[in-house]
C-alpha cells in the first residue's frame, strides 16, 4: 500500500505523462526500473529519445521543483538511461534529457516542461 507522498508522486507521473502526450510525445516507458535506478518516464519526441523525471511540489515552502534534480539525480538518472540504450541496442538514436515540474494549486497544477534540463552526467 503507498503512503500519502508515493500516491502524491504516482498522480503527478500521470498528470506529467498527460502533459507529454498532449504536447507530441508518445510515452514508451513509466517508471522504467532497474538495479541502478528509475527513470520516471522514457518518451520519444519525434526522432529523439527522451529520458524524463518528474519532479513535484504541493507547495512553494521547498521552492520551484525544477531545481530540485540534483547533479547526483542526474547521474543516477544518467546512467539507468545508458543502460535502457545498450539493452534496447538505440546506440545511434539521438537523447535528451527533460524534466517535467508540476507545481500543484489548489485546484489546477502548473505544469513546465524543461526541454534538455541536464546533459548526460556518469562522473
Amino acid at each position: 500500500m503507498l503512503n500519502k507522498q508515493q500516491n502524491f508522486g504516482k498522480k503527478s507521473e500521470s498528470i506529467a505523462a498527460r502533459h507529454l502526450k498532449k504536447h507530441g510525445y508518445k510515452i514508451l516507458e513509466q517508471n522504467y526500473r532497474t538495479k541502478l535506478g528509475e527513470i520516471d518516464i522514457i518518451a520519444k519526441d519525434k526522432n529523439t529519445l527522451v529520458f524524463v523525471e518528474v519532479k513535484s511540489r504541493s507547495s512553494n515552502r521547498f521552492g520551484n521543483p525544477k531545481w530540485a534534480v540534483t547533479p547526483k539525480k542526474q547521474r543516477k538518472v544518467s546512467m539507468v538511461a545508458l543502460l535502457y540504450i545498450k539493452s534496447t541496442k538505440q546506440s545511434n538514436v539521438k537523447a535528451r534529457f527533460d524534466v517535467v515540474a508540476i507545481s500543484s494549486a489548489k485546484y489546477k497544477p502548473s505544469i513546465e516542461i524543461i526541454k534538455n534540463a541536464f546533459e548526460l552526467a556518469y562522473k
